[in-house]
């Protein structure tokens, strides 16, 4: 026989059913609150650490001197022991190895690792293959730098999290080596778990009790009211993620301008612009262009979140550009494709054009990824925005490089001036005593300068000045530098050079400007001759202004017997290889004459 439920068991029954759920619910969230942020933020992690350790790669080959010498040698010069060094302390690394071609490491910022060998598969399976490796795991406290015994021995966690990164070394397609990172990642990363897991606990708990909610406005309110309920909900969700919206975009963008004002480069300027542009702006691929010097074109220089940018562009094909306005494809009914967006696909973009103090200096030109067009018309405003920091960026960069190129350059040649040949002088000794390259110091005077000036006048003067200022430009190579001091004086400065090297390379000068004309108006200026003094280091100073004063010796020397000619300072004492400096000439076969 059929029993019915009494009045009320069926609420009761429906009511311990929702208990019972939320119940499971809780159990379930509480599990993954604590299961599963650890693998998430080793993933995330991974691929941050991953990307530090390809730009620490490229910080490091970039700083070493001969990187393909370095590698293959296993030999570490005194310049770059210094910089890899502090490599250390001036990154979240906190040791980190140099390995050779077969494995072998030559450099280590810990001494007991030196000529270890790296026999493991992964070696030869993933890093010579031009692969990054990647290694996490946990290690006790003595074997990770800047813990102390008292550290070690002191009660709480006995173990870190490290994080190993093998960057592999290729040059011209050959494998040279790798460099292995270590990174202590034990904090940030209990960092990011507590922070996921009381996201998700904030989560969890909304999300149940919007359940709870929900569920008993379902069983006590009409459809009516669960639909209002719904529709007031949907709109906070969005008003809230609006808010979080704007909130991220301001931090991100305030960022940006940060970091932008302390670059030290358009290069790094714009490397800064594509990391950031793929978070502000995820909708949309982009690339930012330059006007060159010439002012003709515009130079490509970034891309980002998978877009393309040409070597060079015209500014007469890009729309914004002709009209000097943000252009923006896609917004009317007839709109024409600029010429740098081909090959077109349809989508729409935006052009903006930079500007900097009144003048165009450049291009920001964005399209929206494929699916993301509602997303993308709604960013235009805040795409502008990020234009505006770049051109600011972009102006303060110039201006700084401006400003440092007019206090080192003399105006009338273009050469380095005094306060920058006497900064570089001492540098290349200071470098030639921690390594015994040679060094060289050419003094030039140009012979009756005074003639010109009287004779011709004070135009035809400078046009010699230039046109001998010219000459040495073009004589100098790799870390040579040619310097105005002062008038008619001029100064080469040639780091691994030796005496008799730089007497050719003076002699060469010499030829060289005696072989210009210079014509002033309708006429030719007479022929222009230099006198030349040679020294070396040590030989014939350790001081700046020793070998400075030395060179002046040999120049005034050279006046003295005629002009137009080289004479070296002092005599070389062939027994010590150390200068005389009783002011004796060089003997005959170091005179190079050409009189006239």
């Amino acid at each position: 026989m059929e029993q019915k439920l009494k009045p009320g068991w069926s609420y009761r029954l429906k009511l311990a059913a929702i208990v019972l759920t939320l119940l499971s619910l809780t159990a379930f969230s509480g599990w993954g609150i604590y299961a599963v942020p650890a693998p998430v933020v080793d993933r995330m992690l991974e691929a941050d650490l991953r990307k530090e350790a390809t730009q620490l790669g490229k910080q490091v080959t970039s700083h070493l001197k001969d990187v393909q010498a370095t590698f293959q040698t296993g030999f570490v010069g005194g310049h770059d022991q210094e910089f890899l060094e502090l490599l250390p302390a001036t990154s979240d690394i906190y040791r980190f190895k140099l390995f050779n071609a077969d494995g072998r490491v030559f450099w280590s910022s810990r001494s007991s690792d030196l000529g270890s060998v790296n026999s493991k598969p992964y070696f030869d399976t993933v890093i010579k293959q031009g692969n990054i490796y990647y290694k996490h795991e946990e290690k006790p406290l003595s074997e990770v730098e800047d813990f102390d015994g008292d550290a070690i021995h002191a009660s709480g966690p006995q173990t870190r999290h490290v994080a190993e990164i093998y960057t592999p070394i290729i040059r011209d397609g050959r494998f040279l080596g790798a460099i292995e990172f270590y990174s202590d990642i034990t904090d940030v990363r209990n960092l990011f778990i507590d922070r996921v897991r009381l996201s998700l606990f904030i989560l969890s708990t909304v999300a149940l009790l919007a359940f709870s909610v929900v569920t008993l406005v379902v069983f006590r309110s009409n459809r009516r009211q669960v639909q209002s309920l719904r529709g007031r909900a949907a709109k906070e969700r969005e008003l809230m993620d609006e808010q979080l919206r704007l909130a991220r975009e301001v931090r991100l963008l305030g960022e940006l301008n940060e970091w932008l004002q302390s670059s030290r480069s358009l290069d790094e300027l714009f490397d800064m612009v594509s990391r950031f542009m793929t978070h502000i702006l995820p909708e949309s691929e982009g690339s930012v262009y330059v006007y060159s010097n010439s002012r003709d074109v515009l130079d490509g220089c970034a891309s980002w979140n998978g877009g393309t940018h040409k070597s060079h562009i015209h500014p007469e094909g890009c729309w914004g550009l002709r009209r000097g306005r943000t252009y923006e494809f896609g917004a009317s009914e007839i709109d024409f494709v600029c010429e740098h967006a081909e090959p077109h696909d349809g989508r729409p973009y935006f052009c903006f054009p930079i500007l900097a103090h009144g003048e165009t200096v450049g291009l920001l030109h964005l399209r929206a990824l494929e699916g993301r067009d509602k997303c993308f018309h709604k960013s235009r405003k805040l795409a502008q925005l990020c234009a505006e920091q770049i051109s600011m960026a972009i102006a303060n960069v110039r201006m700084r490089d401006q400003l440092h190129d007019q206090s080192v350059r003399d105006p009338l040649t273009g050469l380095f001036n005094r306060r920058h040949m006497t900064e570089t002088l001492r540098k290349s000794i200071s470098r030639s005593q921690q390594t015994g390259a040679p060094l060289s110091l050419i003094a030039v005077d140009v012979d009756h300068f005074k003639k010109f000036n009287d004779t011709h006048g004070h135009d035809a003067g400078d046009m010699v000045l230039r046109a001998v200022g010219s000459a040495m430009e073009q004589e100098c190579d790799r870390d040579e530098i040619a310097c105005r001091i002062g008038g008619e004086e001029f100064m080469l400065i040639l780091p691994d050079n030796t005496q008799e090297d730089a007497m050719t390379r003076a002699e060469q000068l010499r030829q060289a400007v005696e072989g210009i004309t210079v014509r002033y108006g309708e006429k030719s200026l007479p022929r222009i001759t230099i006198s030349v003094g040679v020294a070396n280091y040590p030989a014939h100073g350790t001081m700046p202004q020793d070998l400075m004063r030395s060179a002046d010796d040999a120049l005034y020397e050279a006046k003295d017997k005629g002009r137009n000619q080289v004479q070296v300072a002092g005599k070389i004492d062939p027994s010590s290889g150390r200068g005389d400096q009783t002011g004796v000439t060089t003997p005959s076969i170091a005179k190079i004459s050409a009189k006239s």
